[in-house]
């Protein structure tokens, strides 16, 4: 028993979000399962196919058999008076006899039993409930698709933003020493006035920079807790680093990768777009056909003058009715008509929809692949660029102190690199966010048809 226990603890560690006392830990994949069981607008989808699936049976009940059950009691405190002619009662004629019928306590017990036979509309409703439900479905899967996309962005920023605030706290104290060493040469009367400022300029605007990506860094955890679901007072720690992750990202063969256009989730959302409009014709039409339900009711009477309604002796009598109605459409002036032509309208409509998002699913796709593949391109180049404007910095930073280079071209050099630094990052937060894109379009997840 004690295995077993020690085993179902590494299983659920292993694929559940770390939560300690100081909050949680994420690698990405943990933050995209944790956020898609915990987002907002997932939570929501969730339930919203839960209540197509209450609907579904509600309209299949209105098909099955109906009971009620109805219970009258009156107590006439003043009865009401008729009057007879006289001569009934040997009066004079032309004369009233005032009477009172029934008696003062009265009691009504019915049970109705309602089943509908046949009604066009009612078939059709099951139709649209299943499509609702299955429409549902699909929107969960969408929705999914967002919340996963807006995690791997909203946690790629935060590790952008973790990098930049580093590599700019290395260029302040890279920088900042360069400075201090240049200020104590010039007071030697070795180095230009011109040279203190400029890198002076260069450390203010690097501090600055650093300062914005702080608040950039506090900015974008907030994002990525709201995409988690998570409240943003949550203390949250993300265990990937920006690299490491990028080159986990890189995968050729995904662009080698074909679905069905049938299959992507934009086209199953059109698809049921084009369903529910065939469904309204179908409604429309089935609204020409006639209606059939029947009946059966049983009832008790109870009457007397006093309340003994529960006394054994209490005399009742039983009433029971069986019957059938029939509503037959006869003549409805066109109207019917105009409306089946509208909606045959909508759905030749829903149709074309349907095409159109067909094409632009494949040129979505298309488009991904290009912008992938030219973010692992780019990702190459960045790093290359970045492995230059290093030898660059250096190189002019050797020349400078050593007197025959000058501040306006360590300063240039300096600036590249900064560039170079940044774009680097962003290459790699590209790779992660356009293979993310890649993937939702690609993705063929469906809903098993269960309910």
């Amino acid at each position: 028993m004690r295995r077993l226990f020690l085993l179902i603890f590494l299983i659920s560690s292993g694929i559940q979000a770390q939560e300690t006392d100081d909050g949680y830990s994420f690698s990405l994949e943990k933050a995209i399962r944790f956020g898609l069981e915990n987002n907002y607008s997932s939570v929501n989808a969730q339930r919203d196919i839960d209540i197509a699936i209450k609907q579904k049976w509600e309209i299949i009940a209105q098909g099955l058999p109906q009971l009620g059950a109805i219970t009258d009691y009156q107590n006439y405190l003043k009865q009401p008076v008729t009057l007879l002619p006289g001569e009934i009662a040997g009066e004079e004629p032309g004369t009233f006899v005032p009477v009172v019928f029934g008696t003062k306590h009265n009691l009504n017990a019915t049970a109705t039993w309602n089943q509908l036979i046949f009604d066009g509309s009612y078939i059709v409703g099951i139709q649209s409930a299943k499509t609702l439900l299955q429409i549902s479905k699909n929107a969960k899967t969408k929705t999914n698709h967002e919340v996963k996309k807006a995690i791997i962005n909203a946690y790629g920023n935060v590790l952008l933003a973790e990098e930049s605030v580093e590599i700019l706290e290395k260029n302040v104290a890279n920088v900042e020493k360069n400075y201090n060493e240049t200020k104590e040469i010039y007071k030697n009367g070795l180095a230009e006035e011109e040279d203190v400022e400029q890198l002076e300029i260069t450390l203010l605007r690097l501090k600055n920079n650093l300062s914005r990506s702080r608040r950039m860094q506090d900015i974008s955890y907030d994002v990525l807790k709201l995409s988690l679901g998570l409240p943003v007072e949550t203390p949250v720690e993300l265990t990937e680093d920006l690299d490491e992750l990028a080159m986990e990202y890189f995968d050729m063969g995904l662009l080698e990768t074909q679905i069905p256009v049938e299959e992507n989730i934009d086209y199953r959302i059109a698809e049921n777009r084009a369903q529910s409009a065939e469904i309204q014709v179908k409604l429309e039409k089935s609204k020409a056909l006639p209606s059939l339900s029947g009946f059966l009711n049983y009832g008790v009477q109870g009457f007397s003058q006093e309340f003994t309604f529960f006394n054994s002796d209490q005399e009742y009598f039983g009433q029971s009715i069986l019957g059938i109605s029939l509503n037959i459409p006869i003549f409805s002036s066109g109207m019917r008509g105009a409306r089946t032509q509208q909606k045959k309208i909508a759905y030749e409509q829903a149709i074309l929809e349907l095409e159109e998002t067909r094409n632009d699913v494949l040129r979505k796709i298309n488009s991904a692949k290009i912008e992938y593949e030219y973010s692992l391109e780019n990702f190459q180049t960045q790093k290359k660029n970045l492995e230059l404007s290093e030898r660059i910095e250096r190189k002019n930073q050797i020349k400078f102190f050593e007197g025959v280079g000058s501040s306006f071209e360590l300063s240039e050099a300096q600036r590249q690199l900064y560039t170079a630094q940044q774009d680097f990052l962003q290459s790699m937060l590209n790779v992660i966010t356009n293979k993310a894109e890649l993937e939702n379009l690609l993705d063929t997840t469906n809903y098993p048809d269960e309910n």
